[in-house]
């Protein structure tokens, strides 16, 4: 597949961030695309695929070195993430456990914690999952019923979450609980389960879901769960929708990364099929509508890829404000849909058949709105910056 803009390098990208890519590209082709309909079938990625990603290098990459990362910027993650979804990939949620998770112990965890959880996380033998959302919440996360109680040395923790990816494999996940549930927002602390043989801790039915079969999304529940006082994030109470909040925007910068690129590998597949495949006696790129719909969506493109790239270099210089990650969010996901469905309707019938990327990448896309924030709460955060 030819691609989109082959002269195209983004300002913030380094020569190591372009090896990276290149490096990134290669294991992906080896290791993740040839097992996409499996992983499909399974509902899960295979366990060691982590551990293999560990050892290429490609996880948590701007940790620092000194808790077992690569010590690289944002624009680190963002490549293995476009790399992702240049592929068709939707199974790996690399996001997931890389970019988002690790940093809440990495900016949050002391120092003894991010010695004890980072290393593992970076070498993939501790596959990293968050379990924020529940049933009835959504994006009202001061609304969550999970409490953590102290007792002794230990919180014991009950309530059940949804919606939470990689956690089927997930050795540690950092639980949005409620540790004084009269205070509201100031009531909200984060703590990290160790999940192997833990009492109380229980993985619920995997979820069927219309897209993104190959990422493991099920529900959590904890009865009498018992963590350590030692896992609460931080060491200190209180703190967790502070810790949520300001993670919240690197999580969105990702998902409108991933957007975007999702989109371009769309148009690509799409110029590619539109060339061989031949309507009245021609190929169906010759006709008008045709072209004019695939020239609207490569320059749709290109501002979406304007767009994150301004974003991605403000987040590497560490100036990123909440309203601009959602207006990445925002703008890249509803025109991903978009951009998708267009190029779904130029593949005619083939395009409703699963055995075509096109349509995986049009079922994978329809979360994108939702998932990180709905494109509503979006342009809630957009508006009061008005």
């Amino acid at each position: 597949m030819t691609a989109l803009f082959p002269d195209y390098r983004a300002p913030w990208e380094s020569d190591d961030q372009a090896a990276l890519r290149a490096h990134a590209r290669s294991f992906i082709a080896k290791e993740v695309t040839p097992h996409e309909e499996r992983f499909a079938a399974q509902h899960q990625v295979d366990r060691d695929l982590w551990t293999k990603a560990g050892a290429a290098g490609l996880l948590c990459l701007d940790v620092p070195e000194e808790f077992g990362g690569s010590g690289g910027d944002f624009g680190h993650e963002a490549v293995v993430q476009q790399e992702l979804c240049a592929a068709g990939d939707s199974a790996l949620a690399f996001a997931v456990h890389s970019t988002i998770v690790a940093h809440y112990l990495n900016s949050y965890a002391t120092d003894e914690q991010k010695r004890r959880w980072l290393p593992g996380c970076a070498t993939g033998e501790s596959v990293l999952a968050i379990a924020m959302t529940e049933p009835g919440t959504g994006s009202d996360l001061q609304s969550v019923r999970t409490t953590a109680v102290r007792d002794g040395d230990h919180y014991v923790i009950n309530g059940s979450k949804t919606f939470i990816s990689n956690a089927s494999h997930c050795d540690l996940l950092v639980i949005v609980a409620k540790t004084d549930p009269k205070q509201g927002a100031k009531g909200i602390s984060l703590f990290v389960a160790e999940t192997a043989d833990l009492p109380g801790f229980e993985r619920g039915r995997v979820l069927e879901k219309i897209g993104q079969h190959g990422q493991d999304t099920r529900e959590l529940s904890f009865t009498d769960m018992r963590v350590p006082a030692d896992n609460l994030l931080g060491g200190v109470e209180g703190q967790g929708f502070y810790q949520l909040m300001s993670q919240l925007q690197r999580e969105r910068l990702i998902i409108g990364v991933g957007a975007v690129a999702a989109a371009e590998a769309a148009v690509s597949e799409t110029i590619a099929y539109a060339k061989q495949r031949e309507a009245f006696g021609k190929p169906i790129l010759s006709f008008q509508n045709t072209k004019f719909v695939l020239a609207e969506c490569k320059a749709d493109v290109l501002a979406g890829k304007t767009l994150v790239d301004h974003c991605i270099g403000e987040q590497i210089a560490g100036r990123l404000d909440p309203a601009t990650a959602s207006m990445a969010k925002l703008w890249g996901t509803e025109k991903q849909k978009k951009i998708v469905d267009r190029c779904l309707q130029l593949f005619g019938g083939y395009g409703y058949m699963m055995e075509y990327p096109i349509a995986r990448m049009y079922t994978d896309a329809r979360v994108q709105t939702i998932y990180g924030g709905t494109s509503e709460i979006m342009k809630e955060l957009i508006g009061r910056s008005l």
